[in-house]
């Protein structure tokens, strides 16, 4: 199987947009350059591109530290159209293993940190068997944040009227590796961001006569970053690359994604240390732009799953394939 490559042309344009939008008019920017649902179908309102193109997008917005749904909009695109549910235009949010009551296409209960729930036109959520597709304006939304600042918010409802679906065979499982998938991504393109800012910063601040990019001690903290930055961002490339090329069930794909999910977790603890490090206490201030992607890099760690529970199906997969089927799935 060939794998397509990302056009380059795709990842400057998604530099561009970042840098150059408000995050007042973001999204009706990521809508009008056809990046906010850039791996959807043409046929569902989307732009038809690749998974890979989107894992570049993906990376672009961690690094810029991007105020949008991104990420949440793909996955509650995916998770609609593989239970047959059609969703309204607009940034989009979802929910696994959501805690609601569906009777009919009546659904009541209550979701605690949704991404974007007040400001997204829907929320798709998978229960234990159904795939629902609710409105948040009829929802009782008590706002909330990670310590990004970003919306996670509880949502209520009572007996509101939904489309409502079969949950898809496995969707579960299946969906908090696409969720892992793209949070890693989010994360190699924050530790990037970060470790851009540190170096920048470096060479501006001078002590004792030069910048203390050109001291040793620095330079190696620097370089032990850089190493972090790169370790991460291989492990998500090659993850998406994996699913792309034996899709997202595969035990490989499995693999792949699991080992992503902990070494980008891994790498943003060491990246967000080093750059506030070499910052000194300016990099903590609120007024200081490396907090937005140091605390992102704290936050999304932690979200779609910590470093503990994908280590764990890391666990889980190599006493599955045994002594003998280990090496061909580390390899494949």
């Amino acid at each position: 199987m060939t794998i397509p490559v990302v056009d380059p042309d795709l990842v400057e344009l998604a530099a561009s947009v970042f840098a150059d939008a408000t995050d007042g008019n973001l999204w009706d920017t990521l809508e009008q350059t056809g990046l906010a649902r850039l791996a959807v179908a043409e046929d569902a309102g989307g732009s038809g591109g690749s998974l890979l193109d989107l894992g570049a997008v993906l990376v672009e917005a961690g690094a810029a530290a991007a105020w949008a749904p991104l990420a949440e909009t793909d996955l509650g695109c995916r998770l609609a159209a593989a239970a047959g549910l059609e969703v309204p235009a607009g940034p989009l949010t979802f929910a696994l293993d959501a805690p609601l009551t569906v009777d009919g296409d009546a659904v009541s209960g209550t979701l605690t940190r949704v991404p974007w729930g007040r400001s997204a036109a829907a929320v798709v959520a998978l229960t234990a068997d159904s795939v629902v597709v609710l409105d948040p304006a009829t929802a009782t939304v008590v706002e909330g944040t990670n310590v990004a600042e970003e919306p996670r918010d509880t949502l209520s409802w009572s007996a509101a009227t939904a489309a409502v679906a079969p949950a898809p065979e496995g969707a579960a499982a299946e969906f908090a590796r696409w969720a892992a998938l793209s949070r890693s991504l989010l994360l190699a393109g924050a530790a990037r961001g970060a470790l851009t800012r540190a170096v920048g910063y470096a060479g501006e601040r001078e002590q004792f006569g030069r910048p203390i990019g050109r001291f040793q001690a620095v330079q190696q903290q620097l370089a032990l970053a850089a190493a972090e930055v790169a370790a991460g961002g291989a492990a998500a490339e090659s993850a998406a690359r994996v699913v792309v090329r034996d899709g997202i069930a595969a035990p490989t794909a499995q693999l792949a994604v699991a080992s992503a999910k902990v070494r980008t977790g891994q790498a943003a603890t060491e990246v967000a240390r080093i750059a506030h490090q070499v910052h000194g206490a300016i990099g903590f201030t609120r007024e200081h732009d490396l907090r937005l992607t140091t605390t992102r890099l704290w936050a999304w760690r932690d979200e779609d799953g910590t470093d503990g529970d994908w280590a764990a199906r890391i666990g889980d997969l190599t006493l599955a394939a045994g002594a003998d089927g280990l090496w061909s799935l580390v390899t494949a």
